[in-house]
């Protein structure tokens, strides 16, 4: 949709297949020989850009790991090659990008991009059948490009990323009974019902497409956790950190993309109301240049914190990794919308991973997995209320850090490893009912 809200700013660094005594791996991980997944054929189809978004990235290499092989169409990059084979991963790029624009831009890149890449898969279907097609929202009409292999036989994957309707009342300030959401909310329908099995990112999202799309039972939760090879658990920095120094300059970090909706405005705000009690309070931010980003920067110096705000561009995740360990605490500070309500944000998971405290909003999607003693909520769209819990932080470091030790331990309930094989068994699950 021009603004992917799973998928962070980061340009992740590619994975490449080894061979390991002649058994076939991925990133280090040997396949089993029994795996019920070995020698499938998988095309997997994504509007956005790989290896750089999280979600399909780590989707391709479950399904690598288990012995499938995968032919993935996604955007293309000015910098990337049209097309790449990484031992059983054939990357085919469509020179088509996200540009932010209005309803038009995004009809003609969607169409754009639905008409070439269900050309090609149409093609390699005839040549030899797939026995799965896993489609990445957005957009949900996306399916379409699966309508052919499954006429040959393939099951279909659809992977509801973010529930369209409340994303698009979100960006566009919608009405939910406008026509415009009244349609995408039919196509979500159409498009889902087009789909053997659904996955989705959270349980916020799965209740919302069981009201209006498709029965709970064909929906299956798969998180955006991070990887643990890149953010590995720090347990030994939480004890450090309750010798938190008073004196020490406090770190706020941000990270994610700037767009109004994440509120990064809403932390600026928060720092001008603490800055008095906790001079040394100083907020980064990371992520890829936007517009936004340029009115938040005249927020900053309008109101005279220059030495207390720092923009230090978009990072890896590898990259990620140093900066959260550098910060004292994360902050999520969203404002109050349709889509915020049921977003459970990745970073949340990435800075407890790191051992650090998260400030973050009261809301449907984050309440279903933390409470109040793992995180250190606010009331959405408020700056005040971002304000006192920074202060709470500053304040209180030592509580603050067993907060986010108890936080942490949800993390362990749903490391990507957890996830990663409830992925697998849902896909495996799908293609025995076809054997079956």
């Amino acid at each position: 949709m021009g603004v992917k809200p799973n998928c962070l700013d980061y340009g992740d660094v590619d994975a490449t297949a080894i061979a390991l005594e002649g058994v076939p791996t991925f990133a280090g991980r040997v396949i089993s020989s029994d795996s019920r997944l070995m020698g499938k054929r998988v095309a997997m189809v994504v509007f956005s850009s790989y290896p750089s978004d999280p979600r399909p990235r780590r989707a391709v290499q479950a399904l690598l790991e288990e012995g499938m092989r995968i032919d993935l169409i996604c955007e293309g990059e000015q910098k990337s090659l049209k097309r790449e084979r990484l031992d059983s991963l054939e990357v085919i790029r469509i020179p088509i990008r996200h540009s932010r624009g209005g309803t038009l831009s995004y009809a003609y890149q969607y169409s754009a991009f639905i008409l070439i890449s269900g050309a090609i898969l149409a093609w390699r279907s005839i040549r030899s059948r797939y026995d799965l097609v896993y489609v990445h929202n957005m957009p949900d009409i996306l399916v379409l490009t699966a309508l052919l292999p499954k006429l040959f036989g393939a099951k279909v994957i659809l992977d509801q990323h973010d529930p369209m309707p409340e994303l698009m009342r979100t960006i566009f300030n919608l009405d939910e009974n406008s026509l415009a959401v009244r349609a995408i909310s039919r196509l979500e329908k159409w498009s889902i019902a087009r789909a053997n099995l659904v996955i989705t990112v959270n349980m916020a999202c799965k209740r919302i497409f069981a009201a209006r799309s498709c029965p709970l039972e064909k929906i299956g939760v798969v998180m955006n956790s991070p990887n643990e090879q890149i953010f590995p658990l720090r347990t030994q920095s939480l004890r450090a950190s309750i010798n938190h120094s008073p004196n020490k300059r406090f770190v706020i970090m941000y990270h994610g993309s700037l767009v109004e909706r994440n509120g990064l405005d809403l932390a600026v705000d928060a720092l001008s109301f603490v800055r008095d009690d906790i001079p040394s309070a100083q907020l980064r931010v990371y992520g890829r240049k936007t517009a936004f980003l340029e009115r938040v920067m005249e927020q900053v110096r309008s109101k005279g914190l220059e030495s207390n705000v720092q923009y230090l561009g978009a990072k890896s995740l590898e990259q990620l990794v140093q900066e959260i360990e550098e910060c004292d605490v994360g902050v999520i500070p969203n404002h109050r919308n349709a889509f915020t309500e049921i977003n459970t944000p990745t970073r949340i998971f990435e800075y407890l991973a790191m051992g650090k405290p998260v400030i973050a909003p009261r809301t449907p999607g984050i309440q279903d997995y933390f409470s109040p003693d793992s995180i250190l909520f606010f009331e959405p769209g408020s700056s005040s209320d971002i304000a006192r819990q920074i202060e709470y932080a500053a304040l209180n470091y030592h509580e603050a850090v067993r907060i986010a030790e108890r936080g942490q331990k949800i993390y362990l309930q749903h490391t990507w490893k957890q996830e990663r094989q409830t992925l697998v068994e849902l896909v495996g699950g799908l293609l025995s009912k076809e054997e079956a």
